[in-house]
């Protein structure tokens, strides 16, 4: 078929999309330990509604919470979505964006996503590089910037562990050599791991984080399609969280049924594992909420066959009840089609106090709902180690009024003043939310 009339199919069934379907509900609704869940609503032409991405009009930031205050830590980076906090201060930046992978977009469909993820900022080229970004004088903007680490495979996660930095390609674990202070690091790498990859890789992002005592690492990684509609083999070692041995490689799955883990940060009182998984797409504006949630041993959290514990599918075939039965449902639901991110708990905050004991959200934001949800980032309340209450706005005025992306935010971290560091790939910037004196 002639890509013109593909694109005039596209825009046709953009416009019956955006007439046929919204959501009945808030987002709210959807937000907490025991969100809304109506009825699946699967349309023939599945919600388009893209933000389109534009960037950040000179002298225009996002809000910041009462209280607290906003500025740009490090501009004119190129598509920034991850941040690690070196022990010194250092804060390292993963410039990247999606590996080549020709078979996911293969077909109409293929075809079509590909162009929504361009429209709403995600079809840039991979930088394939982590940067080094130091404020020496720590006035909360980064005076210097160095390559710190270049020719990566769309790198993600990073983690340290004594002088052993790990980076999370899109296709293997990595290890490299590290020296406190260093600016750039030159020497070979070492491959710990291959991570699931390859021409299909649909959620490519692998993110990595170290045990408490270093001795093992935990490695998420995205399922190859929505609802498995690629075939379960393509699912082999996805959707799960990998616990990767670090002294010997091996690795073994921790928890699967996660559909799209990205943000994972041990939760400071309980000192569990948890999680920021993005939920399937597809059956409406009101499904299935994004969630942050703990991480059990061997759990199983349901995707591809239900959703939010035990909700079957309809989709998948053939089912699986014997699995279904034991999905263990999340424990906190961050709204529809939010996609949440990034995840770090407040340990070591200098915000305000009523940010100082929960978790930092970015939500990246939806194209699969109407209208929006997300572009923000907010805080969700802990209390003996468990969400209590609604999440908190942080950061927000990312879309215009014109419903456009300035900017979209991804990886959260505490830096060492205690302020909170925001990722946004679309405006190319890492924002810094700190206190108000």
């Amino acid at each position: 078929m002639h890509k013109t009339r593909i694109a005039l199919l596209v825009m046709a069934a953009g416009a019956l999309a955006a007439c046929g379907e919204s959501s009945t509900l808030q987002v709210s609704d959807g937000t907490g330990p025991s969100p809304k869940l109506p009825e699946p609503n699967k349309t023939l032409i599945p919600t388009v509604n893209i933000a389109p991405a534009i960037g950040w009009p000179d002298g225009i930031k996002p809000t910041a919470a009462p209280g607290t205050q906003v500025a740009a830590f490090a501009e004119g980076l190129d598509h920034p979505r991850w941040l690690y906090v070196l022990p010194n201060g250092d804060v390292l930046v993963a410039e990247t964006n999606a590996p080549p992978k020709p078979d996911d977009s293969k077909g109409i469909r293929g075809w079509v996503m590909e162009k929504v993820m361009g429209r709403a900022g995600a079809g840039v080229p991979s930088p394939n590089r982590i940067t080094l970004l130091r404020d020496a004088d720590h006035d909360g903007v980064a005076e210097t910037r160095t390559v710190f680490l270049e020719n990566l495979n769309s790198p993600f996660g990073m983690t340290l562990v004594g002088n052993d930095l790990y980076i999370a390609d899109s296709d293997k674990l990595l290890r490299f050599p590290y020296q406190p202070g260093e600016t750039s690091i030159t020497a070979p790498e070492t491959k710990v791991v291959d991570l699931p990859g390859g021409p299909l890789n649909h959620h490519w992002t692998k993110n990595v984080i170290a045990s408490k005592d270093g001795s093992k690492l935990y490695v998420s990684v995205g399922s190859n399609s929505n609802v498995g509609e690629n075939g379960l083999k393509a699912e082999q070692g996805r959707a799960a969280i990998w616990e990767v041995d670090r002294a010997s490689g091996k690795h073994r799955i921790f928890a699967s049924g996660l559909r799209n883990p990205n943000g994972m940060a041990w939760e400071p009182q309980s000192g569990k594992l948890w999680t920021a998984v993005n939920e399937r797409d597809e059956i409406g504006s009101d499904l299935v909420p994004d969630y942050i949630t703990s991480v059990k041993d061997g759990g199983f959290y349901g995707w591809p066959f239900s959703y939010y514990g035990q909700h079957v599918d309809v989709r998948v075939e053939p089912q699986d009840p014997d699995l279904v039965a034991k999905a263990i449902a999340p424990d906190y639901a961050m709204g529809p089609h939010t996609a949440s991110l990034g995840l770090t708990f407040a340990e070591g905050t200098t915000l305000p106090a009523r940010l100082s004991n929960g978790a930092f959200v970015g939500q990246h934001g939806s194209w699969n709902r109407k209208p929006h949800s997300g572009y923000k980032v907010v805080f969700v309340p802990f209390e003996g180690g468990m969400p209590k209450g609604q999440p908190v706005d942080v950061l927000t005025g990312f879309l215009n009024s014109d419903e456009k992306a300035m900017g979209r935010p991804v990886g959260v971290v505490i830096d060492r003043q205690g302020a909170l560091l925001v990722a946004d790939d679309v405006g190319n910037k890492v924002w810094r939310v700190s206190a108000v004196q």
